[in-house]
């Protein structure tokens, strides 16, 4: 029971977000944000970065001239594949950005996964709480609290 508290209020906290593009709008010293690289990007930070970067997502430490100081969290590959740093310092100069997108908090997407977490944790409380009747040898327990055995 005290399993079930626990997911329930992680996925009460854990929130859902979403990358909006930047659209002009200038990021501040520590946003979470996401770059699309481009060609000219991947060919320059391939060496450090690996050849098939798609986006690259981090922390905005510094920018200074057309120069992006990220802390990285993770990149994405051409090929869909997925790789988890853990707040490496990579310079990016804006040359190599196709997109920037600001990580966004989303209202709607963790009020969904808070109706889900609740269905859920309502499902298991109640078949934990009220079981199936049945004896785990196969009798059925009747009113008086004797097991009987049913062919």
């Amino acid at each position: 029971m005290r399993l079930l508290r626990l997911v329930s209020v992680a996925v009460f906290l854990s929130g859902c977000y979403t990358l909006q593009p930047a659209g002009g709008i200038a990021p501040e010293i520590g946003d979470e944000l996401a770059f699309d690289i481009n060609d000219v990007g991947r060919v320059a930070l391939g060496g450090s970065m690996g050849p098939e970067i798609a986006q690259v997502e981090g922390r905005l430490i510094s920018r200074e001239n057309s120069e992006y100081l990220v802390a990285v969290s993770s990149i994405h590959t051409l090929r869909g594949g997925d790789q988890v740093w853990k707040g490496e310092q990579v310079r990016i100069k804006s040359e190599y950005v196709g997109s920037a997108y600001q990580r966004h908090f989303s209202k709607e997407r963790t009020f969904a996964l808070g109706a889900v977490g609740a269905a859920a944790f309502g499902y298991l409380v109640t078949r934990s709480l009220l079981g199936s009747g049945n004896d785990a040898d196969g009798g059925v327990t009747p009113p008086g609290g004797s097991s009987i055995r049913v062919p």
